[in-house]
């Protein structure tokens, strides 16, 4: 190495980002930039977001850790994705619309985000009362189109009981999958919940605290790995390579990263569950980026053709707004 610095960031949000657990209107953070004296450039985002469990420290680490590895893939002359994985390069994945919470969206933003080809919408929940939260996606799946599935997330909001009165009144709605129902999650009571429904249960914020039992008698179908959380891609892919191996299925999502960490993100996606409908199409929600936009077509996330990661920094603005308070 060369030279590394810092370039802190701060992206306004085109919209509130409201969860159960409170309200983003501006993400803060800074990039990492490795330079070796072969003229190459690494990248790494570090942006704590403490109510989805990314910390400083694992931020931080997270950071570093990109920014030598997309010097490594670099240097192997392969995209990101390849590298990680040991397969030829994938050209997208597949992801789903982010349209927030369940209380805000219009039928007419479902059929606008399937027209832009997103089979799977997310949608979050657990921010309103249970009755109003039922009736409103009884409502919405009147209206959804054929072939359209919702990812619900409650992000810990409910009760044994109250995510169970939820998955009963909606478990013949078009739903794909709900993402952490629970204020405790317990493993039975989570494995009594997925035995319930047709859809996946998946676990996120609370992937560490079950701990290693996890794998050992899954409770339900399915994981989300946010890599920044765990402090490290590599070791989100060892997770995902076990979960895999007691057929979970894994999905990856973004932790409201800048463009930087959104695409260490989609590589990792690419290299562990290259079928998966992934999420990590949380770039729209930026009034401004570190880097060059990521493209979404069609419903896919395009991932750079080029060595490494293939971030581009292009974040004047947002890094000018840093300073500001």
């Amino acid at each position: 190495m060369t030279k590394a610095d810092w370039l802190p960031y701060a992206l306004p949000l085109n919209e509130p980002w409201q969860t159960s657990c409170g309200t983003t209107v501006l993400r803060r953070g800074r990039l990492l930039r490795l330079r070796s004296n072969d003229g190459r450039c690494g990248w790494g985002d570090c942006a704590p977001l403490p109510a989805f469990g990314i910390d400083e420290t694992r931020a931080t680490a997270f950071a570093e850790e990109c920014a030598q590895l997309d010097l490594s893939a670099q240097r192997a002359g392969l995209p990101f994705n390849a590298w990680l994985g040991g397969n030829p390069p994938l050209a997208s994945i597949a992801v789903n619309a982010s349209l927030g919470s369940l209380l805000t969206v219009s039928s007419a933003g479902l059929t606008a985000a399937y027209a832009d080809g997103f089979q799977v919408i997310k949608l979050k929940v657990g921010v309103g009362t249970l009755g109003e939260e039922i009736a409103s996606l009884q409502d919405l799946a009147d209206t959804l189109p054929v072939g359209c599935r919702l990812r619900l997330d409650a992000n810990g909001a409910w009760s044994s009981a109250e995510a169970l009165a939820f998955f009963t009144a909606c478990r013949d709605l078009p739903i794909e999958a709900c993402e952490e129902p629970l204020r405790e999650p317990d493993p039975r009571d989570l494995a009594r919940l997925q035995d319930g429904i047709p859809f996946a249960i998946a676990i996120d914020e609370s992937l560490e605290r079950l701990g290693k039992d996890l794998f050992r008698h899954p409770p339900v179908r399915r994981i989300v790995i946010k890599p920044a959380r765990q402090g490290s891609l590599l070791a989100s892919m060892e997770i995902a390579l076990r979960a895999r191996a007691v057929g979970m299925e894994v999905i990856v999502s973004s932790g409201l990263e800048s463009s930087c960490g959104l695409l260490a993100g989609a590589h990792l996606a690419a290299a562990v569950a290259p079928q998966a409908v992934h999420g990590l199409a949380t770039a729209s929600w930026f009034a401004c980026d570190t880097g060059e936009a990521v493209t979404i077509d069609n419903g896919r996330l395009i991932l750079p053709g080029e060595t490494g990661i293939g971030f581009r920094w292009a974040g004047e603005a947002a890094t000018a707004f840093a300073g500001e308070r």
